[in-house]
């Protein structure tokens, strides 16, 4: 397998990934508000994991450390099929939503 055929599937494998860290943001409030207490907690556990591996890789996911030994290229998404400017706010974007998501889950847990 060449480069570009490497770079391609770690591409997929980091769109696929990001996909499902978006879906357990986005979910998190929708899932407080219908009282979906224990899966809106595991899916918060997953995206503190995830945090954490980015934490421990210096704010990077290892697969765009992994991505970058295949090319030169360094645009903001040249590790994922993201537009630019997601790539480019993605932290802002999601862990805003985040936060607004583990709020909404404390409020309603706690007014249960």
């Amino acid at each position: 397998m060449d480069a570009q055929q490497t770079l391609t599937l770690i591409k997929i494998a980091h769109t696929a990934f990001w996909a499902v860290m978006a879906t357990a943001i986005v979910m998190l409030p929708i899932l407080s508000v219908r009282g979906q207490f224990r899966l809106a907690g595991w899916l918060s556990a997953l995206v503190v994991l995830e945090c954490a591996v980015l934490a421990l890789n210096g704010g990077r996911c290892p697969l765009t450390d992994l991505a970058a030994r295949f090319t030169a290229e360094r645009a903001a998404n040249f590790d994922i099929y993201l537009p630019r400017w997601v790539a480019e706010h993605n932290k802002s974007i999601f862990g805003s939503l985040f936060a607004v998501g583990e709020i909404v889950l404390l409020w309603r847990w706690v007014g249960r």
